[in-house]
């Protein structure tokens, strides 16, 4: 995110998180309660360790087929139940009246630790929760830590090695439209539901509970619903590319258009979690917008992403960027005009706001990064540090 004020300008029509709630099967929202709620628009094999992070999948002959996956790593998916008590009326005699509500949601192991990564809104204001596993047996589950920006949340089971079964991560950033996927998760309440599908886009951008932007979204048609919240996205090798998160619905059902968080974000995410409780996301400083180069000799900007605003205090401002002094409108859209356009980061070409976001929540707070710039006809290079971008 590049400053603490950004807000989506255009949001996709009826995005929905996949939480279930258990006492009504339809329900969705961010919060795990059974009163439905609309949501805001819109995851290699590795060696056995000594530190409980990952036991190896091997797969050395191509491919896995669907069942060879479902069969691999189903042991290794596990059922969230969340609870959620709210406060009884004042003036209820004795104070009572409270009431308590339950949702649902899936997750999957990662190490033999007993962490087990999900989203962030399935256990968001939970009081308490439990982890159902393959075998039907239920533990209690403790937060490590959640992290709202993101959509993803940690949690500790204190279970038996037996139960154990680590997933291993694959790399996101190679995944390709085309490519085939897994989804396994607990929709409705039906544990242990095996689809598939293709990716059908990447580099998507959706918004998570807080409403910072997610970038580099896998988009998927694979069925997944409510209740899938939290569950693994496989590609071919039976490694998990990303975490099911949202879907784009106008009636709340499956439609076809799925989002699930690339696994580049959820293990970055995940370890911070897991060492520290909390995450540190980065901040640039600046609200952009995207100058498309079929626009910008007509704009007489160069192509990239023109800075709007320059956060006060910020690594941008002191880097030297120069928002915007004026707008040009074409077509109904108005353009930043006369300042800064950032055309790539540490020699990355930069297209579009949201590939800029990606770049730079890549990195930590504290970190510098190189910023190619141009201005009137005129590109130079400055050098940023990074700020921390507030939760909310």
């Amino acid at each position: 995110m590049f400053s603490s004020t950004w807000r989506r300008a255009a949001a996709l029509a009826a995005l929905v998180v996949l939480v279930g709630a258990t006492a009504a099967a339809v329900t969705y929202g961010l919060s795990a309660h059974d009163a439905p709620s609309a949501a805001p628009a819109a995851a290699t094999t590795a060696a056995a360790s000594t530190n409980g992070t990952a036991r190896p999948t091997a797969n050395t002959s191509g491919p896995l087929s669907i069942g060879e996956i479902a069969k691999a790593s189903t042991p290794g998916v596990v059922e969230i139940v969340t609870s959620t008590t709210s406060s009884g009326s004042r003036q209820t005699p004795g104070g009572g009246g409270g009431s308590t509500s339950q949702a649902e949601g899936t997750g999957f192991v990662i190490d033999t630790a007993g962490h087990i990564v999900t989203n962030e809104h399935v256990v968001q204001g939970a009081t308490s929760m439990t982890v159902t596993f393959d075998d039907q047996s239920t533990y209690r589950a403790t937060l490590v830590g959640s992290d709202a920006s993101s959509d993803l949340a940690v949690l500790k089971v204190n279970a038996p090695a037996s139960l154990l079964h680590p997933l291993s991560f694959g790399d996101s950033n190679t995944v390709q439209v085309g490519d085939g996927v897994v989804a396994i998760g607990d929709p409705f309440q039906l544990t242990d539901t095996v689809t598939s599908g293709i990716v059908s886009a990447t580099g998507r951008e959706i918004t998570s509970p807080n409403n910072t932007p997610i970038e580099n979204a896998i988009q998927t048609d694979a069925a997944i619903n409510h209740g899938n919240s939290g569950g693994p996205l496989f590609n071919l090798d039976g490694k998990v590319v990303g975490v099911n998160s949202q879907i784009q619905s106008d009636g709340g059902g499956n439609e076809g258009i799925g989002f699930a968080i690339p696994s580049a974000t959820v293990q970055r995410v995940t370890s911070e979690l897991i060492s520290v409780g909390s995450v540190k996301h980065s901040l640039l400083g600046i609200d952009a917008r995207t100058i498309p180069a079929s626009l910008a000799g007509t704009l007489g900007e160069a192509a990239g992403v023109a800075v709007a605003q320059v956060q006060s205090g910020s690594g941008a401002s002191a880097a030297g960027l120069k928002a915007s002094t004026g707008t040009t409108t074409i077509a109904g859209v108005s353009y930043p005009t006369g300042g800064d356009v950032v055309t790539s980061v540490n020699g990355t070409a930069v297209k579009t706001s949201e590939q800029l976001r990606a770049l730079i929540d890549a990195h930590s707070p504290g970190e510098e990064v190189t910023l190619t710039v141009s201005r009137g006809g005129e590109t130079r290079t400055v050098t940023a540090k990074l700020g921390t971008r507030s939760a909310a």
